[in-house]
């Protein structure tokens, strides 16, 4: 590597952080690579099984407390954060209405790890081109990085009784993004938390999947049953999940501090094909071939055509009951998989009274 040994990396530094804001960046920080006390809490939760079928995150826990193995040479990690809400229909309308499809308000738009990635391997390439050559690697959720603690001690904000980060300025409505380098730059202090008393995340969980403040148990997340499972939605859970399709917003939307959330300046978040207001009904008419056409390069996309249905099957047995719902679910009782016919069998019983 050529780093040159004349480089002025407090200067460098802030530089970084300007080019990262021209970039589309909402802001950036600087940390160390010591995560160990979150590394601590994490395999404490995983060992009281929280993260369910997540098998990925017990399989790698070791490599997500060693920044430094998944990239040698590692000294700091730059944390960026850029925000997703676009402007869309209102959530409370929509969550309000249970004939509509609710779909977390970050999936609207394109993928974000593409979008993410790209401005973040443009900033190491503008880095690069200041310093030399220098050993860096790019992460978007694509590895087993503890973004919110690093985020957290890169002073972008603190982690929230929901377990996401806050912001006094942003709320939560952002992605984050690393570059971990070899470049020992000055970090940044943290930020304190500021959630005092307030439960209100903890109060609105529609599953109760927030036990207690910064306890989370992901078997009852709604983002988890509706992205992540990939078998049956426990049925005790199934009434309590709503209309909410892909993913929840609702810790999120009663926090204090979204108040001051701004909308996303990126055109790739959005929304597209009318996502942010469209029938279950609709939806669920969607075929493979449709599916596929209308969610390339979604985020939505990862989880196939057989579990949107499943979740869709779910939210019409939540619906009111139509004849455009029954029929939508009698079109799909001989749906090739057994998942998706028990689940529609279950949502066709909740309107047989």
């Amino acid at each position: 590597m050529t780093q040159s040994p004349s480089v002025d990396l407090s200067a460098l530094a802030i530089t970084i952080k300007a080019w990262g804001l021209e970039l589309g960046f909402s802001a950036l920080g600087i940390a160390d690579t010591d995560v160990s006390n979150a590394h601590q809490r994490l395999k404490e939760w995983l060992a009281l099984g929280r993260h369910g079928d997540m098998d990925y995150m017990e399989n790698r826990v070791d490599l997500r407390g060693e920044p430094e193995a998944l990239h040698p040479g590692t000294l700091r990690v730059i944390s960026a954060r850029m925000n997703y809400w676009p402007e869309a229909a209102d959530a409370g309308s929509i969550l309000g209405n249970p004939s509509k499809a609710y779909i977390s308000r970050y999936a609207l738009g394109r993928d974000y790890h593409k979008v993410m990635r790209a401005r973040l391997q443009k900033l190491a390439g503008r880095i690069e081109g200041q310093v030399g050559r220098h050993g860096y690697r790019v992460f978007t959720d694509s590895a087993p990085v503890m973004e919110v603690e690093m985020a957290s001690k890169a002073g972008l904000g603190w982690r929230g009784k929901h377990t996401l980060l806050l912001t006094r300025e942003a709320g939560s409505y952002f992605f984050l993004g690393e570059i971990f380098t070899n470049l020992a730059l000055p970090v940044d202090p943290p930020t304190t938390g500021h959630c005092g008393s307030c439960t209100r995340c903890i109060d609105v969980c529609p599953t109760r999947a927030i036990m207690g403040p910064y306890e989370l148990d992901a078997r009852r997340c709604i983002s988890y049953l509706t992205i992540e499972l990939k078998g049956s939605i426990p049925v005790a859970l199934r009434p309590l999940i709503g209309n909410r399709v892909y993913g929840c917003d609702d810790c999120q939307l009663e926090c204090p501090w979204n108040r001051y959330a701004s909308l996303a300046a990126e055109n790739d978040f959005r929304v597209r094909n009318g996502l942010d207001c469209a029938d279950l009904v609709e939806l669920f008419a969607w075929d493979e071939e449709q599916f596929r056409e209308r969610m390339a390069g979604s985020a939505i996309a990862r989880i196939g055509h057989v579990r949107w249905l499943r979740n869709l099957a779910v939210g019409l047995g939540n619906a009111p009951k139509s004849d455009a719902v029954v029929a939508a679910l009698r079109a799909r009782v001989d749906h090739p998989s057994g998942m998706l016919r028990e689940h529609v069998q279950w949502a066709l019983e909740r309107h047989a009274g």
